[in-house]
């Protein structure tokens, strides 16, 4: 198979980096955010940006940060950047993107960058563009600056239960402590409070100009059965199309039954499978 060279993208090609990105707005929702917001440039990137095509003639690029994402790859781009990156340290804790692409490319990476912790090959991706259906619960607002201390244990336990390690691990928790006080600061945090108590949470991790993603949500486990999941999270889907973008995206474990029938009932559709392979 020819393949063309892949080559990391600088700030000259932003547009058409942003071009590209907006032939798949909700796949791509998370490298979209990043280059909006520090653009191209290595010195000011969280990450690099990986090009595969021609000047003339860009086809598919893969963010290489904290986690590893193709877009529009297709089997040729796909082995261009297995070559190029089996031969550099694994740096990333996880591959994630759309299905397709991420286990062909997890296929060649596998015994370079492998073991991995857990391969979850099917995520349904899915997208409302309508105010839900459903009635919405008066009591989910957006989290205040003053709350983080409320709503930090929560998160610790929505990650540990979601991704199955700790946010605490590594750092004692100052990375994930930054990311969810910034998550508040911005008015992307949103908690419904019994007392002092988190009965649910969710975020919006990522937010571009074609969606807002939501992540993290989470009922507290003596509420669950109760049946608040459905009206809590049309509250924060009610709020962020108001407030925040034109659409409200997400992707979920196929297997969370429970959560998958939440979110049909809030009005979601599905757009296709994403998979994730986590490190």
């Amino acid at each position: 198979m020819l393949t063309a060279p892949v080559r990391q993208l600088g700030e000259s090609e932003r547009r058409a980096v942003e071009r590209l990105l907006d032939l798949d707005p909700f796949a791509s929702a998370q490298v979209a955010e990043r280059v909006a917001a520090r653009g191209l440039a290595w010195w000011r990137a969280e990450g690099r940006v990986l090009g595969y095509g021609t000047r003339r003639h860009l086809e598919s690029v893969c963010w290489l940060g904290g986690n590893l994402t193709p877009v529009l790859a297709g089997p040729q781009a796909i082995a261009a950047f297995a070559d190029l990156l089996a031969g550099e340290e694994r740096l990333c804790s996880s591959i994630v993107g759309r299905a397709d692409a991420v286990l062909q490319l997890w296929d060649r990476l596998s015994d370079t960058w492998g073991p991995a912790r857990d391969v979850r090959p099917n995520q349904p991706l899915l997208v409302t563009d309508a105010l839900p259906p459903v009635s919405v619960d008066p009591q989910v607002r957006r989290v205040r600056s003053g709350e983080l201390d409320r709503l930090f244990p929560a998160a610790v336990a929505m990650y540990t239960e979601e991704v199955g390690v700790s946010p605490l691990a590594d750092d004692g928790g100052r990375g994930y402590r930054r990311r969810v006080t910034d998550l508040i600061r911005s008015g992307r945090a949103y908690a419904r409070f019994v007392d002092d108590q988190v009965v649910f949470k969710a975020e919006l991790a990522v937010v571009t100009r074609r969606t807002a993603q939501v992540q993290g949500v989470w009922v507290a486990p003596e509420w669950r059965g109760r049946g608040i999941a459905t009206s809590a999270m049309a509250a924060v889907v009610r709020d962020a199309l108001a407030r925040v973008a034109p659409t409200v995206s997400l992707y979920v474990n196929d297997f969370n039954l429970s959560a998958r029938r939440v979110y049909e009932r809030c009005g979601f559709r599905p757009v296709g499978t994403l998979a994730t392979v986590l490190f």
